[in-house]
């Protein structure tokens, strides 16, 4: 049994006529929901709306473009619709079911060996792909924390974060340049966008594709704080999952410099990151609430404190 032609209303949103059950799965950044919705008890789909403006078009071009040379390691598209006005876009894709989003050795483990495929992919192919996805690139944000210098070094008595070790991470960013590789990346891998299914890896919500040195999807899968997926994260586990990668991308890498490289690209991403769950802070939460907030906030220092001890060893 396929989707009914009126199952989304002209004003896109679903026709709850049609539809037994629905249940809210997230809220996306302009505050449109998604939810998975049932034509019976057995037949359910999964309906994603815009749900950051800035991304319009971008998740199904990368479904229609990019995707088709992968395993199945995603969702399917199912219907679309793409308009000049952002209520009027809108995806419905396959249902995978309950989704477990645990992070954990043998979860990381297996999101690592993709990320290495498709690392090693040749991207010229692709001419169309952003060169920016949802944050700031990292020589914006290595210019971005060098201006707010002192209004870190404030808050470190608060963070419990040495001065001496901040003070040698600053000196860093202003004379090292990060490689000029550029991957495919995902672009936004948190905890929340990828799931073990029935013993199957599926990873979610590629509206954030786009070229990016290969640290930004290992930092996003290692060492990004999020305040719905909280995770802990050891220096050992960090440095297996770094060698496992490294095992198996397929281009040509200085072993020692990738890593040495990924500390100060991870250091300068939390130092960023700080910053940004403290303007959240000042402002009460907003989108999140302010326990969810600390608990980020600790763990991102965490990951600062452990890539910048590194770096200066």
């Amino acid at each position: 049994m396929g989707l009914p032609k009126n199952i989304v209303l002209a004003n896109g949103k679903l026709n709850d006529e049609l539809i037994v059950n629905r249940e809210i799965l997230y809220k996306g950044m302009n505050g449109r929901f998604v939810e998975r919705f049932y034509l019976s008890p057995s037949q359910s789909y999964v309906f994603k709306p815009l749900t950051n403006d800035g991304q319009w078009g971008k998740e199904v071009w990368v479904h229609e473009h990019i995707l088709p040379q992968f395993p199945k390691i995603y969702p399917k598209i199912i219907s679309f619709s793409i308009s000049e006005r952002t209520e009027l876009n809108w995806m419905i894709l396959e249902d995978l079911g309950p989704l477990s989003h645990d992070f954990n050795e043998g979860s990381v483990m297996a999101v690592i060996k993709w990320l290495a495929w498709w690392h090693s992919l040749p991207v010229g192919k692709w001419g169309d792909i952003p060169l920016k996805g949802l944050k700031p690139r990292i020589e914006e944000m290595v210019s971005e924390i060098c201006l707010k210098k002192d209004e870190f070094y404030r808050l470190l008595p608060a963070l419990k974060v040495e001065e001496s070790l901040i003070h040698s991470l600053f000196l860093k960013p202003n004379r090292f340049s990060f490689s000029e590789k550029q991957v495919l990346t995902h672009g936004d891998l948190h905890t929340g966008n990828f799931a073990i299914v029935d013993n199957e890896l599926k990873i979610l919500d590629w509206e954030h594709t786009h070229l990016n040195l290969p640290h930004w999807d290992l930092f996003h899968l290692m060492d990004l704080s999020h305040p719905l997926f909280p995770k802990k994260l050891t220096s050992p586990l960090r440095e297996r999952i770094l060698e496992s990668y490294l095992s198996q991308v397929e281009y040509e890498v200085d072993r020692a410099a990738f890593i040495s490289e990924y500390y100060l690209f991870a250091s300068v991403f939390s130092l960023w990151m700080i910053l940004l769950i403290q303007k959240d802070l000042v402002n009460n939460g907003g989108k999140w609430s302010v326990e969810q907030l600390h608990i980020q906030l600790e763990e991102t220092v965490s990951s600062l404190k452990q890539c910048a001890s590194a770096l200066i060893l």
